[in-house]
């Protein structure tokens, strides 16, 4: 590994991809269910990589091909290396639902004062972390890197790479039971975070005051806590929501913000972001322009003003905890005529049709929203909403009906493709 390490300080790019071969970068050949990196390795040195880092000895051909026990873990260990010859602060963050969104509001509060480092997109798991810490540099005065996990033992393994110095759990809900096996399972696998921190000292946990789940995973850690409803002396950021009409306005005890993002839920991704300024002496100014600077991308909370309709997008992923906070929100907001245009949720094994039955059970009582439901769970729960198999079949009911003047809210895991839907509103 020192041998290794020494090469890539001399070249400190790595790519994962073939079709991507930056000059004087190290080729790292995975596999995949479908691809051996290793077949690659030739080509990607031809392309401009000045080193391939494979694990089957049979395509080496020159001393430009580093033959390791395991391509991955190697990675993985390379980029624990140079965090640690670094030395650069970690915020780490995981969660089940706003993770993407609140690092990304962390970074950008952290921006007006410092170099930052993060997590592009959302990078997030066995590879994308240890390429996020790859891309340190000398320059960074500090990273936040987040986390994701579909089964036990996946923050475990990433919170051993990255040693973060500092630690945020967003929220837990009902997401990836499939993989997790119950809702326990899920407590369990995000507080492997909170786990590692417990082992060193001098580690700060930002926690949510109100997530009665969090407060009881965190004995022993040194916390600083922020939260809407929490009556706690040791409160660092209170806040409230003052209307989402459509976007997220609230008071925190730095001032009041006028964001850019849709949903009230997104207060407490507002507050973690502005108490880990506060904590890393950010003025509350800052924070304050920071928070309201921010636009969000990815389908994430957005609103998307078309020539027919008023939008909002949230088509990356979907759980019942995600869900039902989507819903709830646009229930309050205070705007008409309303359509939720809703995709199947993914990876929920044997609670899945327990839990679609509940999102139609929620939306039977609010019949000012006009429904759509796409996806064979959704299909089976037992209501009176029209039932389309996949997105190829809605769209051919926006052809033919074209909604128009409407508020719509898209939401549905990723797979079901509801992403393709906003061009043709």
């Amino acid at each position: 590994m020192t041998t290794l390490y020494s090469l890539f300080l001399l070249h400190p790019e790595i790519t994962t991809d073939s079709r991507d071969c930056p000059e004087g970068s190290i080729f790292f050949a995975l596999k995949g269910d479908n691809f051996n990196g290793n077949a690659y390795a030739a080509a990607a040195l031809e392309k401009g990589c000045s080193y391939a880092v494979i694990d089957e000895a049979q395509y080496a051909m020159d001393d430009r091909f580093i033959i390791v026990p395991d391509v991955l873990t190697t990675l993985q260990q390379l980029a624990n290396e140079h965090r640690r010859a670094l030395g650069t602060p970690i915020i780490g963050v995981t969660g089940t639902n706003g993770k993407t969104t609140t690092k990304e509001l962390i970074a950008t509060v952290l921006q007006k004062k410092y170099n930052v480092l993060y997590t592009q997109g959302n990078f997030n798991n066995h590879i994308g972390v240890p390429k996020t810490l790859l891309r340190l540099t000398k320059e960074h005065d500090i990273a936040v890197v987040e986390m994701g996990a579909n089964h036990p033992g996946e923050i475990k393994t990433l919170v051993e790479i990255v040693e973060p110095n500092y630690g945020i759990i967003t929220n837990v809900g009902k997401a990836h039971l499939e993989g997790f096996g119950s809702f326990e399972g899920v407590i369990r696998t995000k507080g492997e975070l909170y786990d590692n921190l417990r082992q060193h000292s001098e580690t700060r946990v930002f926690i949510d005051a109100d997530n009665e789940h969090l407060a009881r995973i965190s004995d022993g850690l040194t916390l600083v806590k922020y939260g809407v409803n929490s009556t706690a002396d040791d409160l660092r950021v209170k806040g409230e929501v003052i209307d989402c009409a459509p976007f997220l306005h609230f008071r925190w005890n730095g001032g009041e913000v006028q964001t850019h993002l849709i949903g009230a839920y997104n207060i407490y991704n507002m507050l973690a972001a502005a108490t880990i300024g506060l904590y890393f002496n950010v003025t509350e100014e800052q924070v304050n322009d920071a928070l309201s600077e921010y636009v969000p991308s990815n389908n994430r909370s957005q609103l998307t003003v078309t020539g027919s309709n008023k939008l909002i997008v949230d088509t990356y992923n979907a759980n019942p905890t995600s869900m039902a906070a989507a819903l709830q929100n646009f229930v309050l907001m205070q705007v008409e005529p309303k359509m939720a245009i809703l995709g199947d949720m993914r990876e929920l094994g044997e609670v899945s049709g327990e839990e679609h039955q509940k999102v139609v059970d929620f939306l039977k009582d609010h019949p000012e929203i006009e429904v759509w439901l796409v996806g064979k769970e959704f299909g089976k729960t037992d209501c009176a909403f029209r039932k389309f198999d996949d997105v190829a079949a809605v769209k051919e009911a926006i052809a033919t009906e074209k909604p128009a003047e409407r508020y719509i809210l898209i939401k549905g895991s990723n797979g079901i493709r509801l992403f393709e839907l906003p061009e043709l509103l």
